[in-house]
Formats: C-alpha cells, sequence, structure tokens
C-alpha cells in the first residue's frame, strides 16, 4: 500500500465538472489500494477575485486580514472536494489548515510552515478515508490565519508528503508537465520526461510558474519525488527527483522569462565599509527578497548599487531604500519597473563550457541590450527590456536547440 499526495491546482477545480473530475483521480488512487491525502487550492480565479474585492473596500487593507479573506478559497475547494469524493461512494473528510496543526511564521500573505501535526490525518487513514486538506494556509503561534504566498498549496502538499514519507507527490495542474520554455511563448518548447530539483529550482526561482519554488526546496530536501501532470488526460507528465548522471549529458534544460521582477539604483552611495551591509540589512527586516547585486567601481569615492526585488515588493523596497538614504549618504535613487529577466539553467552547465558566449550572441544578434548579468553553477540570467522578453526567449530557445531531444 501506497501513500500518495494528490494536489490539484485552481483551474483543476474551477467547477463542479473539473471537480468531480479531480475527485475521481482520488477515489481511483483509493480503490487501487494506496492511502490517498488530496490538496487543493480555491477555485478558478477566487484569490483574484477575493484580492480585488479587498481593494475596492481598502486600498491598503491589513495583512492580517487579507489572510483571513485569501484563506476561505481553499476552505471552500476543500469542503466541495469532499462532497465530490462522498458522491463517488468513497469515504473522505476534509481539514483546514489550524485543523491539522499547520503552524507558520507570522509573515501574512507569504508565511513559512514551521511545523506539522499528521495524528488526525494518520487517524483518519487508518479508517480508510481519502483525507482532503485545504492547501496554501496555516496558523501563526498566536493562531493568526496565515497564507503561503501564491503557489502556496504546493508547498502544503510537499510538506504533507515530506512529514508522512509519501511515495509520490502528484501536482495536477493545467500543463501536460514541464517544458524546456512556456510553451504560450515558445511554441516549438517540448516536454521534459524528467527534471533535476536543482534545475527545477532554478527555473522556479528564474519565474517559471508550473511548481512553488518553496515546494521543491522542501522536496530536494526531503527527497520527495513530484510528478507535474495535467489533470485533463491521462499523461505521466514530468518527474522532478534527485540528479541522476545521464542527466548531465543536457547541456541546458530549460529557458524562463519573467516580467515580475523591478530594478532600484541607489546612486552615489559613499564607498567605504558596511553601505552594502545598512542597505540589504534593512530590506531584508522588511521581508524583502533580493535577487541580483551589482555595485559598479568606485569613481570619486562613490559607487552605485543596483539590485531587482519582485515588483510586489517594489513600492516597500523603494520606502526602504529612501529612509535610509541619508545614512548611506547617497545622492539619488532610481526604479525601472519595465524590466524582464531571461534565464537558461542545465546541470550540464557544470561540465560543458560556452553557454554563456552562445546565450549573449544569440541576444546580440536579435540586438536584445543586456543591462545586468547574475550566474551559478547551473544557471545565466539577464535583464533585459521588458517589451524584448518574448523576443529573447525564442532567441535563446532556438540557439540552444531546445526542441530537440
Amino acid at each position: 500500500m501506497q501513500l500518495i499526495v494528490q494536489k490539484f491546482g485552481g483551474t483543476s477545480v474551477a467547477d463542479a465538472s473539473r471537480m468531480k473530475a479531480a475527485a475521481r483521480r482520488a477515489v481511483d488512487a483509493h480503490s487501487a489500494g494506496n492511502r490517498v491525502i488530496v490538496v487543493v487550492s480555491a477555485r478558478g480565479k477566487m484569490t483574484d477575485e477575493l484580492l480585488e474585492l479587498a481593494y475596492e473596500i481598502n486600498d491598503n487593507p491589513s495583512t492580517r486580514e487579507l489572510d483571513s479573506l485569501l484563506s476561505t478559497g481553499e476552505q471552500m475547494s476543500s469542503a466541495l472536494m469532499t462532497m465530490a469524493i462522498h458522491s463517488l461512494g468513497s469515504p473522505s473528510v476534509s481539514f483546514v489548515g489550524r485543523q491539522i496543526g499547520i503552524t507558520t511564521d507570522s509573515f501574512h500573505t507569504k508565511a513559512r510552515i514551521v511545523n506539522m501535526k499528521v495524528d488526525r490525518i494518520l487517524e483518519e487513514l487508518s479508517k480508510n478515508k481519502i483525507v482532503v486538506v485545504a492547501g496554501y494556509q496555516g496558523v501563526d503561534e498566536n493562531d493568526n490565519i496565515t497564507t503561503l504566498g501564491r503557489g502556496g498549496s504546493d508547498t502544503s502538499a510537499v510538506a504533507l508528503a515530506a512529514l508522512l514519507k509519501a511515495d509520490m507527490c502528484d501536482i495536477y495542474t493545467d500543463v501536460d508537465g514541464i517544458f524546456t520554455a512556456d510553451p504560450r511563448i515558445v511554441p516549438k518548447a517540448r516536454k521534459l520526461d524528467k527534471i533535476s530539483y536543482d534545475e527545477i529550482l532554478e527555473l522556479a526561482s528564474m519565474g517559471a510558474q508550473v511548481i512553488h519554488v518553496r515546494s521543491v526546496e522542501l522536496a530536494k530536501k526531503y527527497n520527495v519525488p513530484i510528478r507535474v501532470r495535467s489533470s485533463f488526460n491521462n499523461g505521466i507528465g514530468t518527474l522532478i527527483c534527485r540528479e541522476v548522471m545521464e542527466m548531465e549529458d543536457i547541456v541546458v534544460s530549460g529557458a524562463t522569462v519573467t516580467k515580475n521582477d523591478a530594478k532600484i539604483t541607489i546612486i552615489g552611495v559613499s564607498d567605504k565599509p558596511g553601505q552594502a551591509a545598512k542597505i540589504f540589512h534593512e530590506l531584508a527586516k522588511e521581508n524583502i527578497n533580493i535577487d541580483m547585486i551589482i555595485q559598479n567601481i568606485s569613481a570619486h569615492g562613490l559607487a552605485d548599487v543596483t539590485f531587482t526585488v519582485q515588483k510586489d515588493d517594489l513600492s516597500l523596497a523603494l520606502e526602504t531604500t529612501e529612509r535610509i538614504k541619508k545614512e548611506i549618504q547617497a545622492k539619488e535613487i532610481v526604479a525601472d519597473g519595465k524590466i524582464a529577466k531571461l534565464s537558461v539553467v542545465g546541470i550540464g552547465m557544470r561540465t560543458h563550457s560556452g553557454i554563456a558566449e552562445k546565450m549573449f550572441k544569440a541576444l546580440s544578434d536579435e540586438k536584445i541590450n543586456i543591462q545586468m548579468i547574475s550566474t551559478s553553477e547551473i544557471k545565466i540570467s539577464c535583464v533585459i527590456e521588458e517589451d524584448q522578453a518574448e523576443k529573447a526567449l525564442n532567441a535563446v530557445h532556438d540557439a540552444f536547440e531546445l526542441d530537440k531531444e
């Protein structure tokens, strides 16, 4: 008897017919002799609709109250999914985050899981029930409802799979698996049968939206195998797993572009020890994630510091840097919200040369200017102008012949 965690995204439970189809998958797995846990997202665009309503009522809503509101979408889905399973003749019970002891830190709207109690889940599984869990949510130490940020239901599912040592975590979505690039932008994009944790971590952190980056971090840490699959067909999807030797033969596995970033430049910072520490200490206190950082060579005792943040954090980041502008003796702070970040990823980069040259040449041939560059062992990323994002992605996809097996 295997333990399987199935997570269904918003499109997979968008209406009654899709909800019943998802319930059928859970029932089929259960009928085959498996123990089954189902984790659900809010239906369709419900989270967006709730956010829109909140901002219609208050243009600066409390993040605590936002979490209380947004968590209701998953609570609704979990109850409806359980009803759908009942309608198919199988026993089932639903839980919200608080009921199964999912505790988080207190960073509302982007909380992190701290602990999880699984006694109630194990008890219901022992009664041969399908357990349905509302994803994306938990409670902090003061019993305030928290949410895990967009895509957080993936993290809920993988955390459960890790803690319960599940044999497989199936992430059902509206795509057939993980592709070499977004097929909506690159028609030649090809579905991958298998990809390593490290590669999908880089792709997810660079903007690929198939799976939540924190869920992959958890999966890698606890060696949880994940299959990203379509809820609309019976395809095998893409397996995310530990790296194996043959993966190194593939130089670049995928390319991605995101328009979710913004760039901030602090001009004329006094060039002395501790200035960068002051800047990024203040940003860290506001829980603002920083991606790329560039500091130019000092001239006349002054330097410019440029970094990227998520667009959602741009206003807070600007407010924070303006607050310490005098302390760091900066002349000016400027922001650019019209950028895109282009990345290529592949564990084969560790053992192959010439990757950067090929990427930069592809962009040069298309007259695309590079504003910033960052690299890791298996990734190269560039900041470019936002309106060149699609052209750039197709160019590098062609350059690395990612459409070929």
